[in-house]
Formats: structure tokens, sequence, C-alpha cells
């Protein structure tokens, strides 16, 4: 059962193993340019794919078959007569996210349902099996999770696998049985849509961001359906959220040789006491210790 990577570009995948046969692949291209994945999966995974932002491709038969994979959809993929290797083309700020999981790990999840899932049925067990969906507000949030989460890092395998487990599950889940009335947030599009709309206003005005009435006003929501809607998806109030998101970068920035000074203007801090105070806060040591635990 191989898995082989080539042809990836520096920082463009990320891939957590879950258990046996079972993994994520997350896709950030983050450039300003289409980078190509090129991935060898052998014939006994099913491939779930998931576009959370931007498009990407995908190639078959040496480029004899193209299937597009648009913003905001799904594409389940499984055929146990034939390699589908991965041959993909990410655009530009775009977000993909890959589960990769065998037939029989996905039979060992799923054995009381082979009726209501098509391929699994006992007629469709060897046959080929394509399916393209739109991402529903729930599958949308979890995938979210997954790119955005601030966990202990001791957790961070556990919060993955129920992730996982969790967006498949959702990925088959009937529409009619979604649980509405305990989120009815979820059941709007748009309101997610508008969610991560004011994480994209917040990161982006890092250094002067709006308060949270004026966000809710720019983004069109009530500012308790902003307040609750951010928690659900990215799992922190807003200004949480930001704050690590900056501590975050400021460790980036630090680890590729940026002063203190420069690096709290670039985070939003006003004076280097401010940054360095934020910064003790978060990790516990300042800026220049943090730096001498890099080259030591």
């Amino acid at each position: 059962m191989e898995i082989v990577s080539k042809n990836i570009a520096e920082g463009l995948m990320e891939e957590i193993p879950l258990e046996n046969y079972f993994l994520i692949l997350k896709f950030q291209n983050e450039t300003d340019k289409t980078q190509t994945v090129v991935r060898d999966i052998d014939s006994s995974f099913i491939q779930f794919h998931y576009a959370i932002k931007g498009n990407g491709l995908f190639s078959f038969n040496n480029g004899a078959y193209m299937m597009p994979m648009k913003e905001e959809t799904s594409l389940l993929l499984y055929n146990p007569k034939r390699e589908l290797p991965m041959n993909l083309q990410i655009e530009a700020n775009s977000w993909l996210i890959t589960l990769l999981v065998s037939i029989k790990k996905f039979h060992s999840l799923f054995s009381a349902e082979a009726n209501y899932i098509p391929f699994l049925s006992s007629e469709n067990s060897d046959k080929k099996y394509y399916a393209d969906k739109a991402i529903s507000p729930s599958m949308a949030v979890v995938l979210n999770q997954l790119m955005n989460f601030n966990v202990h890092s001791s957790l961070k395998d556990l919060y993955h696998k129920a992730k996982a487990y969790e967006l498949l599950s959702l990925h088959f889940n009937k529409p009619e049985d979604a649980d509405i009335e305990q989120c009815p947030f979820l059941a709007d599009e748009l309101n997610v849509q508008k969610i991560k709309h004011a994480k994209k206003i917040i990161i982006d005005r890092m250094a002067e961001p709006p308060t949270l009435q004026d966000l809710a006003m720019e983004i069109g929501l009530p500012l308790k359906k902003l307040k609750n809607g951010f928690k659900q998806i990215y799992g922190e109030p807003v200004y949480t959220f930001l704050f690590d998101h900056k501590m975050e970068l400021a460790c980036k920035l630090l680890a590729e040789g940026n002063n203190v000074n420069e690096v709290g203007h670039k985070v939003g801090y006003s004076t280097s006491s401010h940054f360095i105070a934020a910064f003790k806060k978060k990790y516990g040591t300042t800026p220049k210790k943090y730096i001498t635990t890099l080259t030591s």
C-alpha cells in the first residue's frame, strides 16, 4: 500500500498520519503562482479532496482527462482496478485538504452502512466511484478548524484524528439529518462566508483592527452572530484568534532574522515594549531569548 510524494514545493504540503492507512494532506499555496503536486497513490485508497479556498485541477492519464476542483467543492475518487496517482495543480492563494483512507479501513468504519454508502454495497464493491458535491456549511467549519487551530502540541494528534472522523461522518450525512436546531448559524452558507471575510479583515488590518461592532457592520452580521460564529468556526473569540495569529507570525519573522523592533511593528505593536510584553505573555519568554533558542 504505497504512497510516494515527489515534486512538491517546499512548504506547500503538510502530511499528517492518523492511523495505519489513514492520513491527512494539507495544501496551502500562499504564492502568486500555480503549484503542482505529483503523488503516487495505489488503488487500495479512497481519496477525499476538499477545496477550501481557491481552485485546483486534477490531471489523469498523462493529461488526457482533467477534473477541476472548484472552491467550496469536494471530490471523492476510488477505483479498485487501476491506480489514481495525484497530479494536482493548485492555483495561487488556494487551500485544499485531502483525506486518504484505505478501503479496508473505510469498511471497518462504515460496515454497518454498506447499503447507505453507494460504493460499499456488494454490487459496487469492485467498481470505480467518482463523486463531487458542494462542501456543506458544517463541513466548511471542520475544514477551517483543520487549517486554523490552536491546541497544545500534545493534543494535535488527537485533534486531527477527531476532525478527520468528523469530516467523514459529515461527508456522508444526509442534509435533512443535520442538527440545524443545535447550531442554526451553520445552516446558512452566507454566514460562514461572512465569518471567513471577518477573519481576512482582521489579519489584513492587524496593525489597526476594527472594533467588533465595526467588524460586524462591515461584514453585515449582528454582533452576537459574529462572536458566536467566529468561535464556532475558528475555536476562539475574534481577538484571541488575532493575538495568536500575531504571535505565530512574530515567531516566524524572528526565525527569519528580523530584529525585535521590526517584528513588533509588522505584527501591529506601536512600541517594542508592548510587543515584548505580549510575546512574553504568550510564550513565557522574551523575543530575544526566543531567538537564542533558535541558534543554540
